[in-house]
């Protein structure tokens, strides 16, 4: 039987975050190794974590497979989520972080707040839809908001763009975008792709710039 979400200890909540997040991002289950990459553990130290999650009914998984979240435990992962987005929204908003220093504020806030605290945070920000990075913040009833964007490394050049979304996996990377001005709604024009190079050439305003294609992939875009 799966348990209630306040019977878990914070490392289970972080690893159904985890896994949410990464299939958000990449569209596919998550495996042990990768789960361990991102949280910092051995993998013998997942391996025990993802078991006991299997046993909880929160995840599924099969021997050397991949992990997933079953309905409850995504259940669980969006609450945690929403926590999550909606304390980073407010520490820019109102406490004047930068975006890159809210993501581990964020980390630990989020299993000290109650529910209650968190309806009061989005009431107060205006029930807002997307987090300092772009991220899109789950409504109180588990729906996500829609967000239609596609890699910055995959525009063609020629075509112009608006930021929509940045991970904020590496924070060296948004006090970088940071420092040339590239923030949430900005408007990029791709002049030329170095492929070989591993490189975009973009313009920003009235200045050109060079970002690496590696980078440009946590980088999402509209037309």
């Amino acid at each position: 039987m799966p348990t209630a979400d306040h019977t878990l200890s914070q490392t289970n909540e972080d690893y159904l975050k985890v896994i949410w997040e990464f299939s958000e991002w990449s569209g596919a289950p998550i495996t042990p190794g990768h789960l361990a990459e991102r949280m910092g553990l051995t993998r013998s130290t997942v391996s025990e974590g993802v078991r006991r999650l299997t046993d909880l009914g929160l995840v599924e998984h099969e021997r050397y497979g991949t992990v997933a979240l079953t309905p409850e435990g995504e259940r669980t992962a969006v609450r945690m989520v929403r926590c999550h987005r909606i304390l980073e929204t407010f520490l820019v908003s109102y406490l004047g972080y930068d975006w890159d220093e809210v993501h581990e504020e964020a980390e630990v806030l989020e299993h000290a707040v109650s529910a209650r605290m968190i309806e009061r945070l989005d009431a107060r920000l205006n029930h807002p839809v997307r987090d300092p990075h772009g991220d899109p913040i789950p409504r109180a009833d588990g729906t996500i908001p829609a967000l239609e964007a596609r890699p910055l490394s995959e525009v063609p050049a020629g075509h112009t763009v608006t930021v929509r979304r940045v991970n904020d996996d590496n924070p060296e990377l948004l006090r970088y975008l940071a420092t040339i001005g590239l923030h949430l709604d900005s408007t990029l024009t791709v002049l030329d792709r170095v492929e070989v190079a591993g490189t975009m050439r973009l313009l920003l305003g009235d200045r050109q710039l060079d970002i690496g294609i590696p980078a440009a992939r946590g980088i999402l875009v509209a037309d």
